[in-house]
């Protein structure tokens, strides 16, 4: 059978016309000036021709190539038919039906594993990248964070008040170890009800969350989950999650210099974290056992995140649903709580030589 088609030389931009003939060994090309070439099947390629619409092309020789462009996809099926032992050499035509959902499949497929990788994998590589980080890595992180989370101006800095709340944070650290972390609090001058858990030990209260607060119990329950986020974990992990691997590694390496790099990128995870359902659960368990160990009333505790799931308490501006979306709660949750609250022995009463209502005017000029 004889096929039409054009053949270049390698050498000149010009076509020749071309009658090609399938034989056993290889191809035979005769253009139109009388030349006849053969071509062995052993030193033939195919660089075009996959797709639907595409003509197919073959070719033979080193950089300067000769090539065969012929318009006929049946010509490959001869071809295939013709080299049973070179048949891997060429396309199946077959296949150019099947390319174009097979592509569709494969991206899909390729999304799929994205979404995957973002759901599971990511965050177990996080979660065993953070076992390796060292304690003095994350406080270091901490501290970068805050400074350039909180400007130095909206830092409350009264030292009566502070240490009031302070003699809190330490009631609860004595209760149980710590490890290598050194918990502080501090107060910040925004309206907004929320509370903040830095890597390293840094616990940030917004003035508008302590103004909400009836009693220093109330705080206590709200610190002891803060100090369990921060045990546990939970948001250098977040922070590792969110960032480059190149935080990743720095992290494991404890590479000091990497801090100063990502600090940014800490502060903006950390001022959108929305911690994980089985984060918000341990910190819940381990925070409610903690006041328990020092001996807090839970009722703080309890009572103050039932206020987050209050309707009017959502409504307001500045209310409870800023702490509400940071650390989503439930009504089972609470349940939770209270059912591990049960049974706690005689609470000491937190600062009872304080007016809780001047304790919370850290803020005051």
């Amino acid at each position: 059978m004889s096929w039409q088609g054009h053949y270049l030389d390698g050498q000149s931009a010009q076509r020749r016309r071309a009658t090609v003939q399938v034989a056993p060994t290889g191809l035979e090309i005769t253009t139109d000036d009388g030349t006849t070439r053969r071509w062995p099947f052993s030193q033939i390629r195919q660089t075009q021709g996959q797709y639907a619409g595409e003509p197919v092309r073959l070719e033979r020789g080193g950089e300067l190539s000769e090539a065969l462009i012929m318009p006929d996809v049946a010509f490959l099926t001869a071809v295939r038919a013709a080299a049973t032992a070179r048949r891997g050499r060429f396309h199946n035509p077959r296949w150019r039906l099947l390319r174009t959902p097979l592509t569709l499949a494969a991206g899909l497929a390729a999304i799929g594993l994205v979404a995957v990788l973002y759901r599971w994998g990511i965050p177990a590589a996080a979660g065993v990248a953070t076992r390796f980080v060292p304690v003095a890595w994350e406080a270091r992180l901490g501290d970068e964070v805050f400074a350039r989370l909180v400007e130095p101006e909206h830092r409350c800095q009264n030292p009566e008040r502070q240490r009031a709340i302070d003699s809190i944070l330490a009631r609860l650290t004595q209760a149980q170890g710590v490890g290598l972390y050194r918990l502080r609090v501090a107060v910040v001058d925004w309206p907004d009800a929320n509370a903040l858990a830095l890597p390293g030990g840094q616990i940030v209260i917004l003035k508008g969350l302590l103004e909400m607060t009836d009693s220093p119990e109330m705080l206590a329950g709200v610190l002891a989950h803060e100090v369990q986020h921060i045990v546990k974990r939970h948001t250098t992990r977040a922070i590792i999650q969110h960032a480059s691997t190149g935080l990743m590694v720095a992290a494991i390496a404890g590479d000091v210099s990497g801090i100063v790099t990502f600090a940014l990128e800490g502060a903006r995870v950390v001022g959108a974290l929305n911690y994980s359902r089985r984060a918000e659960e341990e910190a819940d368990v381990e925070g409610m056992r903690l006041l328990l160990q020092a001996r807090v009333d839970p009722a703080g505790m309890i009572a103050f995140f039932e206020q987050t799931l209050h309707p009017r308490e959502r409504a307001e501006p500045n209310g409870m649903w800023r702490y509400l979306s940071t650390h989503p709660l439930s009504r089972e949750r609470v349940a939770a709580l209270r059912a591990l609250a049960r049974g706690a022995g005689p609470p000491v009463k937190l600062l009872p030589d304080r007016d809780w209502k001047d304790v919370k005017r850290i803020c005051a000029a």
